[in-house]
């Protein structure tokens, strides 16, 4: 998943050299995470290969300017992501400059071990959809992005078969669409029915639970991964809890804060593959990673997680 200095030929082994010695700075072991306990994954049902259950979005957090700190700030946070078992990164054309800024980090870091790139393409027209597959790859500097989606099934039938073509080619392992919106559920679930997929990502949390009446069991049927976005309604559910305790109980699932507590609902659901939170501060970086290790809340404690959180 990860592409090492001869597979990332865009980019030379100097520059990868370079960002080793940024990490070696950090005190972190290429390769290593800050837990000494394995990390929380689930199979790609297509394939059976396993990813860490926790990524992280860039919509918003990296549309940054070409700034000297912001940058440094963002290759910050995306070490801390891996330095503690972070996998899957998710961005899009939509979200003006993180792929420029994914991949800058990336670069800096020497394109860490673990990295699962995951993109989209965004746009009506077919053509333009070729071009910005071709600039993702350019952006993250890799020749194969390790997840190609249709973004908010905007044109799909016609990416797809873009996607599938340059899946022959080798530019794409994975491929998948997405939807942010609860209208595009019904068409949703028609693509999932007839299209062969690996992966789906839709919007799943603690509140928004839609998903679970067709769109889960269906994926499952279809053996197609789910990346949950949209954790904490950007930010909303972080804003609206915050202020009140966890449950006394919510030790027996190793969660210190409410970050976790929502990440471990959503990624606990045995039909979610990834939930891919983001965030443009460091602190909260290292609180999302935490739910990625620990006891996953069973049947019952995801009740009362329900029950709990409905009744504040």
């Amino acid at each position: 998943m990860s592409k090492t200095p001869n597979q990332c030929s865009r980019r030379s082994f100097l520059q990868w050299m370079a960002g080793s010695a940024i990490a070696a700075g950090s005190g972190w072991p290429l390769g290593a995470t800050a837990e000494e306990r394995e990390p929380n994954s689930k199979a790609i049902p297509s394939s059976g290969e396993e990813i860490p259950v926790i990524g992280m979005g860039t919509w918003i957090t990296f549309n940054v300017a070409d700034d000297p700190d912001a940058l440094a700030l963002r290759t910050e946070i995306v070490d801390t992501f891996f330095r503690h078992g972070g996998g899957m990164i998710d961005s899009s054309p939509m979200y003006g400059r993180a792929e420029a800024v994914v991949g800058h980090c990336l670069q800096e870091l020497g394109y860490p071990e673990g990295l699962i790139s995951a993109t989209k393409i965004w746009t009506g027209s077919t053509g333009t959809g070729r071009n910005q597959h071709a600039k993702s790859l350019d952006l993250w500097g890799v020749d194969t992005l390790d997840v190609q989606q249709v973004h908010n099934l905007q044109n799909w039938e016609a990416h797809l078969e873009t996607m599938r073509e340059k899946r022959e080619a080798g530019e794409i392992r994975y491929i998948g669409v997405t939807t942010s919106h609860g209208r595009r559920h019904d068409q949703l679930a028609r693509i999932l029915e007839r299209e062969d997929l690996d992966f789906v990502q839709l919007t799943y949390n603690i509140l928004d639970r839609e998903a679970e009446d067709r769109l889960l069991p269906l994926a499952r049927e279809r053996e197609v991964a789910v990346i949950a976005n949209r954790p904490f309604r950007r930010k909303a559910l972080i804003d609206r809890f915050e202020s009140e305790p966890l449950p006394d109980w919510a030790g027996e699932i190793d969660c210190e804060n409410w970050p976790q507590f929502l990440l471990k609902f959503i990624v606990s659901h045995p039909d979610i593959t990834c939930a891919i939170p983001a965030t443009s501060v460091v602190e909260h970086m290292r609180e999302n990673m935490g739910a990625l290790y620990g006891p996953m809340p069973d049947d019952d404690i995801r009740q009362r997680m329900i029950d709990y959180v409905e009744a504040l």
